[in-house]
Parts: structure tokens; sequence; C-alpha cells
């Protein structure tokens, strides 16, 4: 079985691994190391939040480490419009922003921007939905 990982810079690792740890997701110790964190998305999916400077050195370049909202669109599966609407809060408490993204018909979605500036969207299937009562996200940032 294939697997991904994907590496992020992140301008304080501290405060970005918080801020997922809020989310819910755990880490991996084994696969972290100097100015890295490994973050656990599923078995065989894990994101490296790297510190700006390790960034740099592990791509060999002048990278930018800035969290360009538009570099990448980074997206999550749930299970129910209700997991969107509560991870979409969970990261406007934890000190994300809400970001708006253009209306996809076939999912149930919700994005944020996380401390550094990458976009993340949370999806759900309209007809694989488990009929949840949803989560009204808007109030976490009103």
């Amino acid at each position: 079985m294939r697997s991904i990982m994907m590496s992020l810079p992140v301008r304080n690792l501290k405060v970005s691994a918080a801020f997922f740890a809020e989310l819910g997701f755990t880490f991996s110790p084994e696969l972290s190391g100097p100015g890295t964190v490994c973050l656990r998305i599923d078995q065989n999916i894990s994101v490296l939040l790297m510190a700006a400077e390790r960034y740099r050195d592990r791509v060999n370049g002048d990278a930018d480490c800035t969290g360009s909202s538009g570099e990448a669109l980074l997206c999550l599966s749930a299970v129910s419009e209700r997991e969107v609407d509560e991870i979409v809060m969970k990261a406007v408490i934890a000190g994300g922003r809400p970001w708006p993204l253009a209306d996809e018909r076939p999912v149930y979605s919700g994005s944020f921007l996380d401390p550094d500036g990458h976009l993340w969207q949370v999806t759900c299937p309209r007809e694989q939905a488990r009929q949840e009562p949803a989560v009204t996200a808007a109030t976490a940032w009103q």
C-alpha cells in the first residue's frame, strides 16, 4: 500500500503543532526530528510540519515559506456534514481563519486557513453523507 507525506513550511512549529492538536490530530514522534513535527492524518497519510529554515534546506533553494493561501488546496474528507462543520469550527477557535471557496455542488464543504496561511478544505460527498443535523460553523467567527 502506498503512503503520502507532504511537507509544509511553518513560521512557528509549536504554534502549528498546537493548532492541529486542537483539531484532534495526532503526531508521530518517530517521524519527527529537529525542526519538524509529523502530523498524522490517517494510517498512510502524514504532513510534515517544518520550520521554514528546515524547509528551505530540504528543498535546496529559495522556497517561499510565507504560507500563501494559493500555493495549494489541502483537502480532508469527512463522514458527515456535521463533521465538516465541527472541524472548521475547531480550526477557527484554535486560531485559523475561515475561507470561502467556490460552491462545489456534489460535496458539502468548509474551508479555513491554518496559522501559517495554508488553505484547507474539508469535504463530504452529499450523497454519501450520514444524515446528522448540521452544526453551523458561522457562529465560530461572528
